[in-house]
């Protein structure tokens, strides 16, 4: 059993991490960077460590310094969050080595998923659908010609060790292929350290659908479900809901038995997130998340299992809490990541939160480390916090999302909050009909 887990994370999400290691009556730690002293994390943990300067490399991913005070603490589990070491296989291999348990799956499956073109074909192995595409890296300018012209126009050409839109580039003609491959090198090699790249049909007018998986590593798995996570900016997710308003109960079943089904035979370990395109009725993979995801909120509220309880268990060696016929849906839920930015130019706007009145009541839940008087410093991601509502029907959640909206005052800083003001009152949300290039084109036209 773990009787004490590190937290090698900031923010709202080592706050959640905390909360479930109360509850289950784990000791915590929380590791800080000199910027992070006061964070709430770190006020509320157990014990707590400093682990270097603001800069993320000196500090959150610093892996000697996090297995330190691992030593130095006593902390038997480290538990990564999402983003910095959360998908580094390395990380995973140390900890390993130390007698550490990583809540997360093993470095073998961080690895397979990590490489987009080996995670592809994993997938198809598994029997999970993917995008048409290349067999793997396109190394040449005659490779991504011929590659294009046999999957038809357009494309995508996509760095293979990528994310976040780094490295991905559209191709419409043969004249634009030339031009994307060799920029979507260039910049895979400057974000990651390697210029693989791959192509993939591009679809046109797709929704972003993920679904949430959880396997035991010994072969049992079961999924809870889909989120939709289509309303994105420059490849960034700003808004999920589940259920998506795009599938019926049968669809969501099928897809969902496939990836429980391919996380079987993986015999995958913990949380894992499989992505998709949607499009015309057909699923098309893209990647894995190996790890909690931020959205994982709107997965809760209509399960009602806590996805970080449910980690820790199975890193304890307990399996799973739960068969695939103990998972219910109810209900719809949404999440809005609230922004240190401004509404209309998404610059980052750090700076020391004046006031700070989080909003109440029936199916409204903040997940947020800020407070009135915090400082929020200009070094890391601008997320100041999650606004995570739910209702019995997708109407009444977004009522209560638009109550709660108003209520929600974040002064001193310049927030997204006006952004989702204007979404809730938006027919094409309301209606459900929207795409991931749906959020762009409204912003293009000087909305928000």
């Amino acid at each position: 059993m773990i009787s004490k887990i590190l937290i090698a994370n900031r923010g709202e999400i080592a706050l959640r991490v905390l909360r479930a290691c109360k509850e289950l009556g784990i000791a915590s730690v929380a590791v800080h960077s000199t910027a992070d002293g006061d964070a709430m994390h770190v006020r509320l943990a157990d014990e707590s460590v400093c682990i270097g300067p603001p800069p993320s490399r000196d500090s959150y991913l610093n892996i000697h310094q996090i297995v330190a005070a691992c030593e130095i603490t006593g902390a038997d589990a480290v538990h990564p969050g999402y983003g910095f070491l959360s998908e580094n296989a390395k990380f995973a291999d140390i900890l390993e080595a130390h007698g550490i348990t990583f809540i997360g799956p093993t470095a073998e499956h961080i690895r397979i998923m990590g490489d987009k073109i080996t995670a592809k074909t994993t997938a198809q192995q598994l029997g999970i659908p993917v995008v048409p595409g290349s067999d793997g890296e396109v190394k040449t300018e005659a490779d991504a010609l011929r590659t294009a012209r046999e999957i038809g126009y357009p494309v995508l050409i996509k760095a293979t060790a990528g994310g976040g839109g780094r490295g991905m580039k559209v191709a419409r003609t043969e004249a634009d292929v030339i031009e994307a491959w060799s920029t979507a090198r260039t910049e895979a090699a400057a974000a990651f350290g390697n210029e693989s790249v791959y192509m993939e049909k591009y679809l046109s007018k797709p929704r972003h659908i993920e679904i949430q998986v959880f396997g035991d590593g010994e072969g049992n798995a079961v999924h809870l479900g889909e989120r939709d996570c289509s309303l994105q900016r420059r490849h960034q997710k700003v808004w999920e809901e589940a259920n998506s308003p795009a599938l019926n109960v049968e669809q969501r079943m099928k897809i969902g038995q496939i990836c429980a089904d391919a996380m079987k035979k993986l015999k995958y370990r913990g949380a894992g997130t499989i992505e998709f395109l949607y499009e015309n009725g057909e699923f098309y993979f893209i990647e894995m998340n190996t790890r909690l995801q931020v959205e994982h909120p709107v997965t809760e509220a209509i399960t009602g299992i806590d996805l970080v309880h449910e980690q820790i268990r199975v890193a304890s060696g307990g399996g799973l809490s739960v068969t695939q016929e103990d998972v219910h849906f109810h209900g719809h839920a949404i999440e809005c990541r609230i922004n240190a930015e401004d509404a209309r130019t998404f610059v980052p706007s750090p700076g020391t939160i004046t006031h700070f009145h989080a909003p109440g009541g029936l199916g409204v839940r903040i997940d947020s480390g800020a407070y009135q008087g915090y400082r929020i410093p200009p070094y890391y991601d601008s997320l100041i916090g999650k606004l995570i509502v739910h209702g019995r029907t997708r109407v009444e959640c977004m009522m209560r999302l638009r109550r709660a909206l108003d209520e929600f005052v974040v002064d001193g800083i310049k927030t997204t909050l006006p952004l989702f003001q204007e979404l809730v009152s938006n027919q094409d949300i309301a209606n459900g009909d929207y795409d991931i290039h749906w959020l762009e084109n409204y912003l293009a036209k000087g909305s928000a």
